[in-house]
């Protein structure tokens, strides 16, 4: 009678590489010469069918989400997210679940000059003070993504940083008298004026303060033109 030798089990370690665990057992016996391929085949399968009755089923762990994952799942359904650029107020929520409050113009104006840091957001601030002192009927808006904006019956003007200048546009500069000359930009234009303040330039309030409220008596008749 044909007596099976003993199983071979397959935590043995084999030093045999460039094969799978389960057939390490099998290659093994061909190599000693003890089975034929069929009787070692027999073998594995019994000790593989053994050890899957008796071994306990694990959980396969769920796959990690990432952060940028999670973003690019959150642009493509849609859904708005609390840090991104351009969404404030109510449509960007927070962490309690509750709308966020909406930044005014104001304090958009007032971040950006605590965001220069350096002469050009004292520059801005001191130009912002001195329309506000010429015109108390200002309203503050922030336009075009970015830029500080002071209008009365229309805009008066804007207050744009660049890396070496502070700049003050009129809307309606090109109608407006320059007795003193602080136009010294965009003096092609038919419609703009605007005026480049450097680093350390001196500030001639009054002229400054007459220039702006001719921009708000401009847009006044503008505006009765318009409504007759």
């Amino acid at each position: 009678m044909h007596r099976l030798p003993p199983k071979v089990s397959l935590n043995a370690k084999f030093p045999i590489r460039g094969f799978p665990p389960f057939s390490r057992p099998l290659v093994s016996l061909f190599r000693q010469g003890t089975q034929s391929p069929i009787a070692a085949w027999g073998l594995i399968g019994q000790d593989v069918i053994a050890k899957d009755a008796t071994m306990p089923t694990s959980k396969v762990p769920s796959p990690t989400v990432t952060a940028s994952a999670k973003k690019q799942r959150s642009l493509k359904t849609g859904a708005s997210h609390p840090r991104s650029p351009g969404i404030r107020g109510a449509a960007a929520g927070t962490k309690t679940g509750r709308p966020a409050i909406a930044e005014s113009p104001s304090d958009l104006i007032d971040a950006r000059i605590r965001e220069l840091d350096d002469w050009r957001g004292e520059m801005l601030s001191r130009l912002r003070a001195l329309i506000k002192e010429a015109d108390p009927g200002v309203t503050e808006e922030w336009k075009w993504r970015g830029t500080p904006v002071w209008s009365h019956h229309g805009i008066i003007c804007t207050g744009e940083t660049y890396r070496k200048v502070v700049k003050m546009t009129f809307a309606k500069g090109a109608s407006l008298a320059d007795p003193a000359r602080l136009f010294n930009s965009s003096l092609d234009g038919n419609v703009r004026r605007a005026i480049d303040f450097h680093e350390g330039a001196n500030v001639d309030v009054r002229a400054l303060k007459a220039l702006i409220r001719a921009a708000v008596v401009a847009n006044k008749s503008s505006t009765r033109g318009k409504s007759t």
